[in-house]
């Protein structure tokens, strides 16, 4: 039915076509943007060969852990740029912000009782992949198809088949694959096509909107951002950026534009940072992998023709591409896919126990160590500590909803000096990150701090207390490799 490639289309019960019913629903979940959406073009696909009409629904939940001013307003940016995109496709978009927990309750199987199958989002992370197989007995009870398509990155996730181990083993593993699914991108605007759909019958209109009479459709006042009413929670204030897929495509334009030529040299910089600012949008999905990876090819003038034809795991000159190429696509690919491959097939990969057994064991044999700057959780949270430089990167945290790349992993390696035991600073980095990083509760933020107790890593020498042989990182060491005045001043 659908030219996306078959590892890409996952059926999460096991109920039948059921060609019978009024429509084709897309339950838009993690992938919020109408380009290159292989979610998408896959649900245009069915409603186009089963002769249906498609309808949206996009919903937003209060009850999530973290869910915030912050992170609503961001999303509900994207819902207003894709209802209008929906709007000029003549596809029915259905805007839901939940206003409090659990409100939604019933809304996703009252609207598929009448499709002949849900499609959805294929996502490996937080609360996301145990709401889809939830909806999948749900739906299953009630003899309704639920199909998650996976748009997340260049390669599909499942065609590692495992969890690779370290970033060079996965880098073989793209390499190999590289030009195959690139051969198999999404299309850029699959709702072009959309315009051919048959419009709703008008008992199909009539029942969707007596399910929007119970459920109500976001209103005007939260689409333009007035968010009060909301049970989430508003002491996380929205950052200034802008959410949305039309934000996102403006942030990879500038990048190409005015810091990607200086991305190898300069990405690391604590004022001059020359880092894309794409990590918050890939995240929500308003802009895709392969967008990036266009946009990159088209800057190098490459083709496919270039790639090395020898899987070799280096990272330099594969790709064939300038040193700037070679630098970013290393951070887009490797390192953003291995964190969806962790989270995809390391069982339960946010928890301490999931670490490498080389690390838990040299953590837990420190275990009792005195901890002289041992801090707590509300001290770290406010950024009070003893260590400028820590409370700047927890200062533009706060106010940003990121963290400079690089300072990133002294912030994690602080924590876990400082935490009662590791187990606990797994839990605090963990818990911080994602309250405040627009880009959290993301396969990368887990990745990043299971990488800083030791998760693609290896044992380093000499054994220290409290860390035992895990990678080191000092404030001081840090100031020395970059110039951070000025970031303290800005942050701190």
């Amino acid at each position: 039915m659908s030219p996306i490639p078959h590892d890409r289309i996952i059926a999460l019960n096991e109920a039948p076509l059921a060609s019978g019913r009024d429509m084709v629903l897309y339950w838009q979940t993690t992938a919020r943007r109408t380009r290159s959406n292989f979610a998408l073009q896959h649900a245009i696909d069915c409603a186009r060969t089963l002769g249906k009409p498609l309808v949206v629904l996009e919903a937003l939940r209060a009850g999530y852990r973290w869910a915030s001013a912050r992170f609503h307003h961001f999303a509900i940016d994207a819902m207003v740029d894709n209802a209008a995109a929906y709007a000029t496709a003549g596809v029915r978009h259905y805007a839901y912000v939940e206003p409090v927990a659990g409100a939604g309750k019933g809304l996703l199987g009252s609207l598929a009782r009448h499709a002949c199958l849900v499609v959805t989002d294929d996502y490996p992370e937080f609360f996301l992949p145990r709401m889809a197989h939830a909806a999948a007995a749900q739906l299953g009870a009630i003899g309704v198809r639920l199909e998650a398509v996976d748009g997340n990155g260049i390669l599909p996730m499942r065609a590692a088949g495992k969890a690779h181990v370290y970033a060079h083993q996965f880098r073989r593993h793209v390499q190999r694959l590289a030009s195959e699914h690139l051969a198999h991108v999404p299309e850029t605007h699959p709702l072009r096509r959309a315009r051919a759909l048959v419009a709703p019958s008008a008992g199909l209109a009539r029942t969707l909107d007596d399910i929007t009479t119970r459920w109500p459709a976001a209103s005007t006042s939260i689409l333009s951002g007035e968010l009060a009413g909301l049970a989430i929670d508003h002491s996380v204030a929205p950052v200034a950026a802008r959410g949305g897929e039309r934000a996102a495509q403006r942030t990879l334009a500038r990048f190409i534009d005015e810091r990607y030529d200086r991305y190898a040299a300069r990405r690391n910089d604590a004022i001059d940072d020359a880092s894309s600012g794409l990590s918050p949008h890939l995240h929500w999905g308003f802009l895709s992998a392969h967008d990036v990876f266009a946009a990159v090819a088209e800057r190098e003038r490459w083709s496919i023709g270039k790639i090395g034809f020898r899987p070799t795991g280096r990272r330099d000159g594969w790709w064939g591409v300038s040193a700037n190429g070679d630098a970013f696509l290393d951070q887009l690919v490797t390192w953003r896919e291995l964190g969806f491959n962790g989270a995809l097939y390391i069982p339960a990969h946010d928890t301490f126990d999931s670490l490498p057994p080389w690390a838990r064991a040299t953590l837990v044999a420190h275990d009792a160590d005195q901890r002289p700057n041992a801090t707590t959780l509300d001290a770290l949270d406010a950024g009070e500590t003893y260590d400028p430089l820590w409370n700047a990167a927890q200062g533009q945290l706060r106010a940003e909803g990121r963290i400079h790349n690089y300072l990133r992993m002294l912030w994690g390696k602080k924590i876990l000096e400082w935490s009662p035991d590791p187990r606990t600073a797994f839990a605090w980095m963990l818990h911080l990150n994602n309250k405040w990083a627009v880009d959290g509760r993301d396969p990368n933020s887990t990745s990043g701090i299971a990488w800083v107790m030791g998760r693609y890593d290896r044992p380093w020498a000499p054994e220290r207390p409290i860390i035992g042989v895990v990678r080191a990182m000092s404030s001081t060491n840090t100031g020395r490799k970059m110039k951070v005045r000025g970031y303290i001043e800005r942050y701190g």
